[in-house]
């Protein structure tokens, strides 16, 4: 791959970590709307209950725990799956890098001349660059992923709690 076509790829993929971090945001400020939606109608359909508990609404006061416990746990394990993914492919990459180092190491240490070494130095130094900077995006690729999908059980449990109550 020409460094054209890296450059292009790269800036792809800048891009849609644009856009799936403005629409996690997005989705974070609607989650937001909805909740303080849910929250004034629970509290009304709270105070009527007081007033009043023979007509309490009782299937409404149940759901108020059993939904954010769905949710949480929902969130929760996309979280702790994703982020373990991430760990797992940034402890590779660091074993990778450390395997990389050492072959250079050794091949500085056998080099003809200071100046062979130095060139190999630099090409793997410059190489290096490139790969942390490859490795850092792609981290902040999947970061970002997990970061919208956590989010969705409690976006979704929020708004339809929001629609829901409207009634």
């Amino acid at each position: 791959m020409t460094q054209f076509d890296q450059a292009l790829k790269t800036g792809r993929r800048m891009a849609r970590n644009a856009r799936t971090a403005a629409g996690t945001a997005l989705d974070g400020g609607e989650m937001m709307r909805a909740s303080g939606d849910v929250i004034a109608a629970r509290m009304d359909i709270m105070a009527r209950g007081l007033a009043d508990p023979m007509r309490a609404d009782l299937k409404e006061l149940a759901l108020m725990g059993t939904e954010k416990v769905e949710a949480l746990s929902a969130s929760a394990a996309v979280a702790g799956r994703a982020l373990s993914d991430v760990m797992t492919t940034m402890g590779r990459d660091a074993a990778a890098e450390a395997e990389t180092a050492s072959r250079a190491l050794a091949a500085m240490s056998s080099a003809s001349s200071p100046a062979a070494a130095a060139a190999i130095q630099m090409t793997w130094a410059l190489g290096w660059w490139s790969r942390a900077a490859g490795q850092a995006l792609a981290a902040n690729t999947r970061l970002l992923k997990a970061q919208a999908d956590a989010l969705a059980p409690l976006h979704r449990a929020a708004v339809d709690n929001a629609k829901r109550l409207k009634r």
